[in-house]
């Protein structure tokens, strides 16, 4: 359930996020900003929920060896 919120910025503050993040995008985009400040999120769950995604680990794996390959070739 979402809830109406009423917040006053500076009007630059507001032509920005108008400007930048588009009309209709605007209390999704601050929802996401402040959700991790806010809601204290299980840790291990995530870290968990993270691993359980094969795709995304294999990438991680790709970048994180292509990162020790390369301190490897500045070490020489």
């Amino acid at each position: 359930m979402h809830k109406k919120l009423t917040i006053t910025i500076d009007e630059k503050v507001y032509k920005g996020l108008y400007a930048t993040i588009g009309e209709g995008k605007i209390s999704q985009f601050i929802e996401n900003l402040v959700k991790p400040h806010v809601l204290h999120q299980d840790l291990a769950a995530a870290y968990q929920e993270m691993a359980s995604d094969e795709e995304r680990e294999h990438e991680a794996e790709i970048f994180s060896e292509g990162v020790i390959g390369d301190l490897n070739d500045a070490e020489r």
